[in-house]
């Protein structure tokens, strides 16, 4: 770890902007695991860690991530469930008709009778379908009853105890393989995306963690300059009266005063709408009080540009989207190849079934049955429609393909400048926190001075407005440096602290 130790965190700046730092900004360190611990007045009080542990396991983006994972993980597990062996019971209600329907005589002729029927069936069949080949094998058996209505009351009964048949296309795409190969990417990429999520969440919580303690530093040093302000308006005035400055300091110290207390009301605000925001992250009630706990140490991560580069391609959930769509229009080219020309559909069944006015008669000397069925599909004119359909089909691919090569060089690009931007993060913060501390000494002397008359009130303000654009670098640097430290995480789904993939 480095540890970057800024100026106004030390015994050597003002009282009051210590004081409220250390009401908001205490400087330690914790594990992302540890829980937050009440502070003064009942505030929770939690370090960088412990804030974005919460809001991955309580905060509504955590909560929307991970549902986004869950139903992914259960539209798998219902794609996977429909591979195995289905079992299904299908039938009919009695079905009434009444019509006049022609009927073939003895001697060949036709007479129109009219007729009433209720039928009945009942199916029950198990299928399966065949990776290898994408056909669908079914065992089934059956139950009809047909009564045909009346003079002569007809009832009868036809059963099938088992059937066994098979319905296969061939020269045609195999779907189901083609299924399978998108749902495993497919899963892929959800639960990729879901590690992606938390590690945008860390970032976003970060953000709003380090908004909120440049907002309270920023708070905390205006009440500070208001105090001085107010200190040496009170001064100036004596020496006014005394005849020591002229009415122009006087004027200034004055205007120096007001400009000072809008200063303290603006960042009161902000301080305020920032808290709102990171409550709102966490998943905390409105009224809940925060104090932050900002520690000074980063880690120091070398700028390995090449294991960034490595687990980027190898773990991000845009390299496995990007699979996913090329393998989608590699299979719509494929399909219109295949599906446009000549296909044939091959159903085959072989089984026992038997026909008798009893339904126990009908189990009885079942009576062996068999069907076969070739279709034929063969365009002959398309007018062109086929090769258009390839034509687009094989653009679309190629649209695809340059994409992809696009989007993966452009991965590479910000996954290796993302940790190169670490690495210079980590020196501007400590080139930041030496400069704040440069500047708070100045302010101390330049003020000193000012008590003493050797300086005039306008170097004075030259001092305190370098101060606080020292301090204001450095929360902004500060900032920086953990937003680059997470967005290098979401980029690589690596962990260079610990050397491991995160998982």
């Amino acid at each position: 770890m480095m540890r970057i130790t800024p100026f106004f965190v030390r015994a050597v700046a003002t009282r009051r902007l210590a004081a409220a730092l250390c009401l908001g900004a205490c400087v330690s360190a914790a594990p992302r695991s540890a829980s937050p611990q009440p502070g003064a007045r009942g505030a929770v009080s939690f370090t960088l860690d412990e804030a974005i542990a919460i809001a991955l396991s309580r905060g509504p983006a955590a909560r929307s991530a991970t549902r986004a994972r869950d139903a992914a993980r259960y539209r798998d597990l219902a794609y996977n469930a429909r591979l195995l062996p289905q079992l299904s019971l299908s039938g009919d209600a009695p079905v009434y008709s009444r019509a006049i329907i022609p009927v073939v005589q003895p001697d060949g002729s036709t007479r129109f009778v009219a007729q009433q029927q209720r039928q009945s069936a009942l199916n029950m069949q198990m299928a399966q379908r065949l990776p290898f080949t994408g056909g669908d094998l079914f065992v089934s058996s059956g139950l009809t009853n047909l009564n045909i209505l009346g003079e002569q009351d007809i009832r009868l009964w036809r059963a099938t105890p088992v059937q066994i048949g098979i319905r296969q296309q061939l020269f045609r795409t195999n779907a189901l393989a083609w299924d399978n190969r998108e749902q495993d990417l497919r899963t892929d990429v959800a639960e990729q995306q879901y590690l992606e999520n938390r590690e945008a969440i860390a970032q976003q919580t970060a953000a709003l963690f380090f908004d909120l303690f440049a907002a309270r530093t920023a708070l905390a040093n205006a009440e500070s300059n208001a105090t001085v302000n107010d200190t040496l308006f009170a001064l100036n005035k004596g020496r006014y009266e005394v005849g020591r400055i002229g009415e122009n300091d006087l004027l200034q110290s004055e205007l120096a005063v007001l400009r000072s207390r809008n200063a303290v009301d603006a960042a009161r605000l902000n301080a305020q709408r920032t808290a709102a925001s990171l409550r709102l992250q966490l998943g905390f009630a409105d009224n809940a009080e925060i104090s932050l706990q900002v520690s000074n140490d980063v880690p120091a991560i070398s700028a390995d540009t090449v294991v960034a580069v490595r687990e980027a391609l190898r773990n991000a959930a845009l390299m496995r989207d990007l699979d996913l769509q090329e393998l989608q229009q590699k299979r719509r080219l494929t399909e219109a190849r295949r599906n446009t020309s000549f296909g044939t559909t091959v159903s085959a069944s072989v089984g026992y079934n038997q026909t008798a006015p009893t339904i126990g008669d009908s189990y009885r000397s079942p009576l062996q049955s068999q069907q076969l069925s070739v279709g034929i599909e063969m365009p002959l004119v398309q007018w062109g429609a086929r090769r258009a359909q390839i034509q687009a089909a094989q653009a679309d691919q190629d649209r695809v393909s340059t994409d992809a090569r696009a989007a993966r060089e452009r991965r590479v690009q910000d996954a290796r400048f993302a940790v190169l931007e670490l690495e210079q993060a980590a020196r501007l913060l400590a080139t930041a926190a030496k400069a704040d501390s440069v500047g708070a000494k100045r302010f101390e002397v330049a003020r000193n001075r000012y008590g003493i008359g050797r300086i005039d009130f306008g170097n004075l303000n030259i001092a305190q407005t370098e101060k606080d654009q020292a301090l204001e670098s450095y929360v902004i640097a500060l900032r920086s440096y953990w937003d680059v430290f997470y967005r290098v995480r979401r980029l690589t789904l690596y962990d260079f602290v610990q050397g491991a993939p995160i998982r």
